[in-house]
């Protein structure tokens, strides 16, 4: 930095107008852009704010009038917030990492690590972990035996990747990740009333003195390419076989991830959702904020979970789905509608109730 607006318009493949050799160093909103900044102006509603402003040049929408806008230069994009991802890389800043290994770091002798990798103060990498080359590992975070982690990994503070977790190339960890903690799996010796209640639908007798005894996860997880995960999101290794998470999946933060889940490529897990164990996540699923997944179902490619939705059985492919249990987008608002007319009903009735009584009495 800083950029020409011509410089920014060829690497987002988008049309420059006006005076393009103009310099800018950071992205700022319209209304508080400064000289040097380029303003990101994307949607009309945002272009009153250029006058509060002093920016030269900004980012409009496709077919934007710059000029009338009172600007010297203006790059316009037929897709604003896919633009969007390309701006925002160029004029990251980073994390301030530089490549080598800081002498607080502890790493096995038989570790792995390739070149040009940073590892951060105070973290541990312990014995057979291969470290990617490019890959940085920040401060205080811990890799275990075993782990494989592919090329140009991002890993923030305090991030875990437990032993003989594999994982592919352009992995992004948020801070507080969690990845290869055993499942949670208990049993009792005999059936327990969880098991009884669920073969009787809550008919069975809920006492039960039994403990509960761990079953141990001998799997791992496994995690494909350009995968990112958001801070304190967990996911648990498999019991046999390992959990897998397919390519181009992003995780948000606060997202748990169940013990023997398949998550399909490119999937979307917003904050707090929580997929249980041994389901099958099909590719380009969308688990909204809060969505929940029960165990042990199959929800198919391309199902999208609205905030808050719980699905207790199994999805089939396509579908968009809202609500406890899940029900169809469509359904569920109509349901939601009728919900909200309720109260009016009721009253309704207890005036057609009283009207009948009337009647009646003069009989």
């Amino acid at each position: 930095m800083p950029y020409s607006i011509r410089d920014i318009a060829e690497a987002l493949g988008a049309q420059a107008f006006g005076a393009v050799d103009l310099l800018v160093d950071r992205l700022e909103e319209p209304a508080t852009a400064g000289t040097n900044d380029l303003a990101m102006a994307l949607n009309p509603k945002f272009a009153d704010g250029l006058a509060d402003g002093a920016a030269q040049a900004a980012v409009l929408w496709d077919g934007a009038d710059w000029e009338a806008l009172g600007l010297k230069a203006a790059i316009t994009v037929a897709r604003p917030r896919y633009a969007m991802a390309g701006l925002t890389a160029r004029f990251d800043l980073g994390q301030g990492t530089q490549e080598g290994i800081h002498p607080s770091a502890v790493i096995d002798p038989s570790a792995t690590i390739g070149e040009g990798v940073s590892v951060g103060a105070l973290s541990v990498i312990e014995a057979g972990a291969v470290i990617g080359d490019g890959s940085v590992i920040g401060p205080q975070c811990f890799i275990g035996q075993d782990v494989v982690l592919g090329a140009g990994a991002i890993l923030r503070d305090h991030v875990s990747l437990l032993a003989r977790v594999t994982i592919g190339a352009n992995f992004w960890a948020h801070s507080g990740v969690r990845i290869g903690g055993d499942g949670f799996s208990f049993v009792t010796a005999e059936k327990s009333h969880v098991e009884k209640t669920r073969e009787s639908l809550g008919k069975a007798e809920v006492s039960d003195a039994q403990s509960w005894t761990r079953i141990h996860s001998v799997g791992s997880v496994t995690i494909g390419d350009n995968v990112e995960i958001g801070g304190n999101s967990t996911v648990d290794r498999g019991t046999i076989r390992d959990t897998v998470i397919g390519n181009g999946c992003k995780i948000d933060n606060l997202v748990q991830i169940g013990h023997n889940v398949v998550m399909g490529n490119d999937c979307l897990a917003c904050a707090q959702a929580g997929v249980a164990g041994s389901t099958q996540i099909g590719n380009n699923v969308v688990l909204g904020g809060k969505a929940g997944v029960a165990d042990n179902l199959t929800i198919g490619d391309n199902v999208i979970l609205g905030a808050a939705t719980n699905a207790l059985s199994n999805v089939p492919s396509g579908r968009a789905m809202m609500g406890t249990p899940a029900t169809k987008m469509e359904t569920h608002i109509e349901i939601y509608k009728n919900l909200r007319r309720l109260p009016k009903l009721v009253a309704d009735m207890a005036a057609l109730k009283k009207s009948v009584s009337k009647l009646s009495s003069k009989d």
